[in-house]
């Protein structure tokens, strides 16, 4: 087994890829516009490649599970999602808060990058998610 930093960033990039695909599972039961849907489908499938990347690499670096949400988290996103769209629930709005979480995932992306020393797979599976993650955005932008 290797050093645990390479576990830990795994870790984190497990926690922000369930992180984002509990906020779109809240998100997608308020979609109405087709169009929208399937981008945050596409964007729920890019989450789910990278989950399963992160698990099929896992063992290499820990003999334990992968992190995933805890429930608190879990709570606390449906609870914003939910607060967040109680006056307005239209296409805009919606694309809004997806934007501002997708936002923090790129941003934890990169401090990944920048601060942790992990190996060549690890650092080009957080260049894949931050990757996808700017192309997400650049989907969701054309929504506002």
């Amino acid at each position: 087994m290797k050093i645990t930093k390479n576990a830990d960033v795994l870790d984190e990039l497990s926690k922000g890829t369930f992180m984002g695909m509990d906020a779109l599972d809240f998100v997608l039961d308020k979609v109405d516009d087709k169009i929208f849907r399937e981008v945050l489908e596409k964007q729920y499938e890019d989450y789910k490649e990278i989950a399963e990347k992160i698990e099929e690499i896992y063992p290499d670096y820990s003999s334990k599970e992968p992190h995933e949400t805890s429930k608190a988290n879990k709570l606390m996103t449906w609870y914003t999602v939910q607060m967040k769209t109680l006056t307005d629930n239209s296409t805009s709005k919606l694309a809004e808060l997806l934007l501002q979480g997708t936002n923090m995932g790129i941003i934890e992306g990169r401090k990944l990058l920048n601060n942790k020393k992990a190996d060549k797979k690890i650092i080009l599976l957080v260049e894949e998610y931050i990757d996808r993650q700017e192309k997400a955005v650049e989907k969701l932008n054309k929504f506002l």
